[in-house]
């Protein structure tokens, strides 16, 4: 079982590899986060990249936290390390949805568009194989 601090560890370090991802295969605009950060504080997303990338920074060991106190409350056991890349794929996956339908379109009003969709969905699935790896690794070693 993986503890609450090697999820938030997790968290860290896939949402490190996912922001590398993002910047380089991204279009230099700022992250979803930026245009929530910029609903509630006023004025255009572009202005709040940094504390944007802070707030997914948190947002992502969060998730780290979530999905290692989640998988055994369910069910499920990080018994070896395709099993929990296999399932933070699941995790990442579940995550993209529920940013591109909730947040994205519900909570940010944005309407991604294909390559949007593309990047978010790629990213996230990232984001899920590596908190599944890390977690993996450190539950068998």
């Amino acid at each position: 079982m993986a503890s609450l601090t090697a999820g938030l560890a997790g968290g860290l370090v896939a949402t490190i590899v996912m922001t590398v991802f993002m910047m380089v295969l991204g279009d230099d605009s700022p992250p979803p986060t930026a245009g929530l950060v910029a609903k509630f504080a006023g004025g255009d997303p572009e202005e709040y990249a940094m504390p944007g990338m802070l707030l997914h920074l948190l947002y992502g060991i969060g998730a780290g936290a979530v999905f290692a106190v989640g998988v055994p409350i369910v069910g499920l056991e990080l018994s070896s390390i395709l099993v929990a890349v296999g399932l933070g794929l699941v995790y990442g996956i579940v995550l993209m949805i529920g940013g591109m339908l909730f947040w994205m379109r519900g909570v940010i009003g944005i309407e991604p568009d294909k390559g949007m969709m593309m990047m978010f969905g790629t990213v996230h699935v990232i984001y899920g194989v590596v908190l599944g790896a890390f977690l993996g690794a450190g539950v068998l070693g």
